[in-house]
C-alpha cells in the first residue's frame, strides 16, 4: 500500500479566542501573572501576544456568560496553501465561511470541527513589530526579553474535547494534513487520545475523550516557555498571586514535556509547557499507547488530578 503524499500546508497553530464571564480579571492573569503583553482593546474583547511571538496577537479574550473556546485558528504556509486547505474542507462537505479577518490577521475560512467547535485557517497576518523601548539587541528576537510574570514565550498547543477521537483526528489529518505523532487507545476500547502536530513539534493539537454528553468543549490552551526552570519559576509565581495549581510540575508520558496546569479567572484551563519531543525523520511511525507506561499517568508516576477528567469549559452539569 502507497502511503499518502504528507501535506505541509498549515504551518501552526496561530491565535486562540478564550471566552470569559471576567474579562477584565482574566487580562489581568494573562498579563500580571501568566506574563502575555496587552497589544489591543475593543469593546468586550482583548487582544494579546507573548514575548517570543512574532505575530502581533496570538490570544484574544472575548467577554461572555461562560468560559470555554471561542475559535481556534491555523496559519497557512502560503496564500495557495490556504486556497488548497479550503478546496479539502469543501471537498469533504464541511460548510464554512469566509470572514475579512480580525484584529492582528486578514481573511479567514471559519467552520466548525467534527467535535463541535469553531475553528478557522487564514494565511496573511501582521507581525510584530517592536518599539524603541522593546527593541531586541538581537535582530533574531521579535522583541527583548523584560519578563513579568511567568513569562509564557509562545502559543504552543491547544486540546479539545470531542465525542469521537478517531474521527476527529482522521478529519484533522486528511483536511489539514495534521500528523498523528502517539495516540492513546486502551486494551479494548475506543481510541481515547491523540497527539497531532503540523511540522515537526510533539504536537500542536491534543484531542481526548469528552466525558460528557456534549461537545464543542476545552480542555486546555498551552503556552510554552524556554527551560523547565521556568515552569518551576512559574510555579511559585502562581503561589504568590494565590493561582491555584491543579496539576505538575511535572513531565507528561506523552510528548516527553515538562508541565503544570492552573485555572485563568474565566475557569479555562491554561498551560505552562516546555520541551517536548521532536520529529525529525520523515517516516516517523506513531506511537500506540495501550495503557499508561507501568501503570503511570506521567512519566515519574505523579499522580493525575480527577479534576485534570472533568474539568473542561463550558462546564457541564453532570461533570461538576
Amino acid at each position: 500500500m502507497t502511503n499518502p503524499e504528507p501535506i505541509y500546508d498549515v504551518a501552526q497553530l496561530g491565535h486562540t479566542e478564550l471566552l470569559t464571564p471576567n474579562l477584565d480579571e482574566s487580562v489581568a492573569f494573562f498579563t500580571d501573572v501568566y506574563g502575555l503583553y496587552l497589544v489591543g482593546e475593543e469593546p468586550g474583547a482583548a487582544h494579546l501576544r507573548a514575548w517570543n511571538d512574532d505575530v502581533l496577537t496570538s490570544l484574544k479574550l472575548t467577554a461572555s456568560d461562560q468560559a470555554g473556546l471561542g475559535h481556534v485558528a491555523w496559519r497557512a504556509t502560503s496564500p495557495q496553501a490556504l486556497e488548497r486547505r479550503v478546496a479539502a474542507l469543501e471537498k469533504r462537505g464541511v460548510e464554512g465561511h469566509w470572514h475579512d479577518g480580525d484584529f492582528g490577521h486578514g481573511a479567514a475560512f471559519r467552520y466548525r470541527g467534527p467535535g463541535g467547535h469553531q475553528q478557522e485557517i487564514y494565511f496573511e497576518t501582521e507581525k510584530y513589530r517592536p518599539t524603541e523601548e522593546t527593541r531586541p539587541h538581537l535582530p533574531n528576537q521579535p522583541q527583548k526579553f523584560d519578563p513579568q510574570g511567568a513569562a509564557a514565550a509562545h502559543i504552543d498547543h491547544i486540546n479539545l474535547l470531542v465525542p469521537n477521537v478517531s474521527e476527529a483526528s482522521q478529519f484533522q489529518q486528511e483536511t489539514l494534513g495534521f500528523k498523528l505523532r502517539e495516540r492513546l487507545v486502551p486494551a479494548e476500547r475506543d481510541e481515547v487520545g491523540a497527539w497531532l502536530s503540523v511540522m515537526t513539534k510533539a504536537h500542536d493539537l491534543a484531542l481526548t475523550r469528552e466525558p460528557a454528553p456534549t461537545e464543542g468543549r476545552l480542555h486546555h490552551l498551552a503556552y510554552s516557555v524556554p527551560e523547565t526552570s521556568d515552569v518551576i519559576r512559574a510555579a511559585d509565581i502562581f503561589m504568590e498571586n494565590d493561582v491555584f495549581i491543579e496539576f505538575g510540575p511535572a513531565k507528561h508520558s506523552r510528548t516527553q514535556g515538562f508541565f503544570l496546569y492552573v485555572y485563568e479567572p474565566g475557569g479555562n484551563r491554561i498551560e505552562v509547557f516546555t520541551g517536548g519531543i521532536h520529529i525529525f525523520s520523515p517516516d516517523f511511525e506513531t506511537v500506540t499507547w495501550t495503557t499508561e507506561a507501568g501503570g503511570r499517568g506521567t512519566a515519574w508516576g505523579t499522580a493525575v488530578p480527577e479534576s485534570f477528567h472533568t474539568h473542561a469549559t463550558p462546564t457541564f452539569p453532570a461533570t461538576q
